[in-house]
């Protein structure tokens, strides 16, 4: 081998020996395991972000250490923006399959984020915690509510479930969310109206063209419209109102082919 592609090897080797040892020691590669960052004293609470305030730290890191006692169930929060502990956190606070770590980070597109320990699952499925994220992390909630209402809503859905050993579901029903029940129940109630309409004379009520659509209205206004009321909270006015919708909606569709059809006739 000629001596010019001797000195191009070394020339690359080099060149990629200086990357791989710039790579190496990046400053910015103890943002992943930086524990200068950790308090000096055991707690609960990490706010890096200042997203509580001091009263609302001191209130949480009791409720927290009296909860861990109570049940031994580990709740621990972190808060960061540009600056984060990273992997330190998980033997500063000792992590394991009895540990929920709750992360506020409001740099990405939902504020919450949760790292769940195994045992946690059969407790709070997988789908409990996805729309614990969506109702109390998203952009909407926060901004209306504050980042503190966001973590401290979370952290109380989850004691409440832990307490009553387990949740399919978060538990409370938001306005949001039942008024999207509401308008299911109401379509139910309007395929229900038009299927079960009369199609023969003689007959004041198609129960077989009901039954046909049964699928379709009962997805509607008990899957939809009934499930989520029924499975999130005991109050028993959302549950009627649903109820009232679908019956309007019901009457409504049952009745407008005869007016119709009376003022075609006029």
């Amino acid at each position: 081998m000629s001596n010019i592609h001797l000195n191009r090897l070394f020339k690359v080797f080099a060149v990629w020996s200086i990357v791989l040892l710039t790579w190496m020691t990046a400053p910015g590669a103890e943002a992943y395991d930086n524990p200068d960052l950790l308090p000096d004293r055991l707690t609960p609470v990490i706010d890096l972000a200042d997203s509580l305030t001091s009263v609302q730290q001191e209130a949480l890191e009791r409720d927290l250490n009296e909860f861990e006692a109570e049940t031994g169930w580990k709740l621990r929060v972190l808060t960061q923006f540009d600056r984060t502990p990273g992997r330190a956190v998980k033997e500063f606070w000792g992590l394991d399959d009895r540990s929920v770590m709750l992360v506020a980070d409001p740099r990405g597109g939902n504020l919450l984020n949760f790292s769940v320990g195994d045992a946690l699952f059969d407790l709070l499925p997988r789908t409990f915690w996805i729309e614990l994220q969506t109702r109390f992390g998203n952009q909407f909630f926060v901004r209306d509510n504050g980042e503190d209402a966001s973590i401290l809503g979370a952290l109380e859905s989850i004691k409440t479930c832990l307490r009553q050993n387990g949740c399919s579901v978060v538990p409370g029903l938001p306005r949001e969310q039942w008024i999207l029940t509401l308008i299911t129940s109401v379509i139910g109630g309007v395929v229900f109206g038009f299927a079960a309409h009369p199609r023969e004379a003689g007959k004041a009520f198609s129960w077989q063209w009901a039954l046909i659509f049964s699928p379709l209205w009962g997805i509607l206004f008990i899957a939809f419209g009934i499930g989520p009321v029924v499975t999130r909270t005991t109050d028993w006015l959302p549950l009627m109102r649903n109820v009232a919708g679908f019956a309007l909606g019901a009457l409504v569709a049952y009745l407008s082919p005869m007016f119709s059809s009376s003022a075609s006739e006029t």
